[in-house]
């Protein structure tokens, strides 16, 4: 059933209350009579009268516990009140509470009393003495509710989309879909190798013949299919049933690389490796020869420097020895 009706008409009730601007019971009252409210039964449902009363209890303990205005607020602790004393139905249904929504209804009694709103108590204490609510420890207000929902939502949303990742994702049935099977089988190479088995056998047999009888051995000659042709057959096949495939599920045929194609780019890259290694190590031994004739050509210079230098001082100490003579 349908409550929104019901609950406009009690945002309208709670509304024209607040714009009063009057705190009593009796305000409530009168706006209460003037919209003749308690005909809000009348067009209750014949069946789960519980869960219809109990939505409209929640809706309004929403306003309690709303941070809405101290009016608005007092508007739906009167409404609900009201709404438990006018209901038809015998035995009257409990007001269900939580504990949480207990310490708003306590709250609320707390600021009443410091605005000198005496009617607030003396209505709760009336609802607590004649046993008016069901308390519980799960809250069931609307917002809770649609708090709740949203977050199973978000739940479900993630589960759908973690589904599609899975069932979309690039996997090997992708691969067997778009495979060309005469590729991947290499049914020429297959057929040539077996169309030259084919007339080796013929040779052999008839060669054979010259020399012995070939009755008994003539017949593996004879009226043999070739295994390329039945690989063949099976491959054109597959593919037959492929293309029907594509036009059931509406998918545009694109072909994966085959194995040819993956081992040549495999090749044609271990080729680039090695050259790329190659040119490397070369460019390391040049380093390294580069290196060992500058160590060499240093070595050279620091001798040329000590002749030098030997020279000098054998030279200093001969003129010396000539200048005492």
């Amino acid at each position: 059933m349908d409550l929104k009706p019901f609950k406009l008409d009690i945002d309208e009730l709670i509304n024209e209350f607040a714009k009063g601007g009057s705190p009593t019971f009796a305000e409530m009252k009168r706006v209460w009579v003037s919209k003749k409210f308690s005909y809000i039964f009348e067009a209750s449902p014949s069946k789960d009268q519980a869960c219809f009363i109990q939505s409209l209890y929640a809706y309004c303990i929403g306003y309690m516990v709303s941070t809405n205005s101290l009016l608005s607020r007092l508007g739906g602790l009167y409404c609900l009140y009201c709404l438990y004393e006018t209901q038809p139905f015998k035995p009257p249904f409990k007001i269900y509470i939580s504990l949480g929504e207990l310490k708003n209804l306590r709250n609320i009694v707390a600021e009443a009393k410091a605005k000198d709103v005496k009617v607030v108590p003396a209505v709760v204490k009336r609802m607590l003495d004649r046993n008016m609510f069901l308390f519980g420890f799960v809250d069931v207000n609307e917002s809770s509710a649609v708090e709740r929902l949203d977050e199973l939502s978000e739940v479900q949303n993630a589960s759908i989309q973690i589904a599609c990742k899975k069932l979309f994702a690039n996997s090997r049935i992708e691969h067997f879909t778009h495979m060309d099977m005469g590729l991947e089988l290499e049914v020429d190479l297959l057929k040539q190798k077996s169309a030259d088995y084919a007339r080796a056998k013929d040779l052999a047999i008839k060669e054979a013949s010259d020399i012995v009888d070939i009755e008994s051995i003539k017949h593996i000659a004879e009226n043999q299919t070739l295994i390329g042709d039945v690989v063949g057959k099976t491959a054109d096949d597959w593919k037959a049933q492929k293309e029907l495939f594509y036009q059931k599920i509406g998918i545009l045929h694109q072909p994966v690389k085959d194995s040819v194609d993956v081992v040549g780019e495999e090749h044609d890259k271990s080729q680039q490796e090695g050259a790329e290694k190659h040119d490397k190590s070369q460019q390391e031994v040049a380093e390294e020869q580069d290196k060992s004739q500058q160590e060499v050509a240093e070595k050279q210079d620091d001798n040329e420097d000590f002749s030098k230098e030997l020279e000098e001082v054998l030279l200093s100490a001969q003129n010396e020895s000539d200048f005492e003579e």
